[in-house]
């Protein structure tokens, strides 16, 4: 997804996206079924709106999991 189309996400469905990235068990396929944003789509989300130790630790967390995270469904 381009710049453009990231900006114009309201900031309900931000919120949204970054509710569920947080939550383990929600796969990044279910987040691009939904909203139709790419798992690199979601890491610029998450990147631009929380915390930068939050980022960290999500990150961290997400790809010691990557693999159950993407393949779940």
């Amino acid at each position: 997804m381009n710049k453009s189309k990231l900006n114009k996400l309201s900031s309900s469905n931000i919120d949204r996206i970054i509710a569920l990235a947080w939550e383990d068990e929600v796969p990044f396929k279910s987040i691009k079924y939904q909203y139709g944003i790419s798992e690199a789509d979601v890491i610029k989300i998450m990147r631009k709106n929380i915390k930068r130790s939050s980022f960290k630790m999500w990150r961290k967390r997400v790809t010691s999991r990557i693999s159950r995270k993407s393949d779940k469904y």
